[in-house]
């Protein structure tokens, strides 16, 4: 008998969890306390720990190895313009999806919504001129040890270009890189092993901890999210799989359900991304070069889930005032929220702080975030796993266009 795959083992861990957390929240609230400090989140924090572990790591081996795999600095430059400019149309395609739905469902207007007890304090965000500056790292060893996704991304550019023009040289530090990086692909696979239990651990502390009372609450706007996620992946990513890359967008879904899943119950692209990239690469055979640069790049700057929340939110938080919002206001909201993506690039609580950014362009109150930070994180499950699917789509898409220039390069030759 065919023993179950990784996919069917964390798609059941995630069913499994969201069923006891909800069970326990209905019938014994009581217990729900104690079973989550002593099982669920020692189960869901355990596994991220342990892919955490890896991130920092991972990262700055793989994107060495891909920029000096890329070999020519034209190449890296040519896939780094088509990555950053496919992830600003998708951010922008997410934000006008999520508008759209919102103006026409108008998840605002569902119910009375208690005003007054909304509050939230706005942190500020860094502007996009002050995270490009502040991608040049002072000090690498520091950004290594703080996880600074940007500056370590910079930073493994530089060593990348450098033992390309060394060439012969370095030989013995890219085995070297080349050696670390695949002993971090495989702990990536021992800690997936893991992943079925981690799952059903962070699925449970989810769910157990809302329970329907506050689903019910925010029903149409958890409805209008879910809706114009699954648009976007349907219709932008799918789009983008058969048009771009030419391949089937059922075996793309099919083939990344494992990291989307991950991606669900994690909430994290970054904490994702190890298990994202060995999907990419196992699955749907990007080269490790480009794997290497664009998921990386995109876990740290593309947002099209976030993207999504921020239009929803900010029209969800305009009805519920009773503020009508212009063309111009929605035409700000799209610049913005587009500008806030790449600007708030590895900030905690980085879709609350974008909202808030959002929301003062346009001048509704921050505090309207009150509103919504009850589900957040519910529905941050959701946008994570859009995400991370859409930096595996942008990679799949630069690697076959990339293929055929090469194919295309070698019959000139001839």
């Amino acid at each position: 008998m065919k023993k179950p795959g990784l996919t069917v083992k964390v798609l059941s861990g995630l069913v499994l969890g969201a069923i006891a957390g909800l069970l326990i929240n209905l019938f014994i609230p009581g217990y729900f306390d104690a079973l989550n400090s002593y099982l669920f989140v020692p189960l869901g924090q355990v596994f991220l720990s342990l892919i955490n572990m890896l991130v920092v790591p991972l990262v700055l081996f793989s994107i060495i190895l891909g920029t000096a795999g890329l070999g020519d600095p034209a190449k890296l430059g040519r896939i780094g313009i088509k990555t950053v400019a496919y992830f600003l149309a998708t951010t922008t395609i997410a934000i006008v999806i999520g508008l759209s739905l919102a103006a026409v469902i108008q998840p605002g207007l569902a119910g009375d919504f208690d005003l007054s007890s909304a509050e939230f304090e706005a942190e500020k965000a860094p502007s996009v001129g002050d995270t490009l500056l502040n991608m040049i790292p002072i000090n690498p060893i520091a950004a290594l040890g703080e996880g600074n996704m940007l500056q370590i991304i910079f930073f493994a550019v530089f060593i990348g270009l450098a033992l390309t023009a060394l060439g012969e040289k370095t030989e013995g530090l890219v085995r070297l890189i080349e050696q670390g990086n695949d002993v971090m692909m495989y702990l990536v696979g021992i800690v997936m092993k893991f992943a079925p239990y981690g799952t059903f651990g962070l699925i449970a502390t989810a769910v157990g901890s809302q329970g329907l009372s506050a689903m019910k609450a925010m029903g149409s706007y958890m409805l209008v999210i879910v809706a114009a996620l699954f648009i976007h992946a349907i219709f932008t990513y799918g789009g983008t799989i058969k048009f771009l890359a030419k391949k089937s967008p059922v075996w793309f879904f099919k083939n990344f359900a494992p990291a989307m899943s991950v991606g669900f119950s994690t909430s994290s692209s970054t904490a994702t991304l190890p298990i994202s990239m060995e999907v990419a690469q196992e699955k749907l055979g990007v080269s490790k070069s480009v794997s290497s640069f664009v998921q990386p790049l995109g876990a740290t700057i593309n947002m099209d889930g976030t993207a999504i929340m921020q239009g929803v939110a900010t029209m969800f938080i305009a009805q519920a005032y009773g503020i009508e919002l212009s063309t111009m206001d929605l035409l700000t909201v799209v610049l913005t929220a587009v500008l806030a993506s790449i600007g708030t690039a590895g900030v905690p609580g980085v879709g609350l702080i974008m909202l808030a950014m959002v929301l003062g362009s346009v001048g509704l109150p921050p505090a309207g975030i009150g509103l919504v930070i009850g589900i957040d994180r519910l529905l941050d499950m959701t946008r994570t796993a859009i995400n991370i699917s859409g930096d595996a789509a942008c990679a799949v898409y630069v690697a076959e266009t990339e293929k055929k220039r090469d194919l295309r390069t070698e019959k000139i030759n001839v």
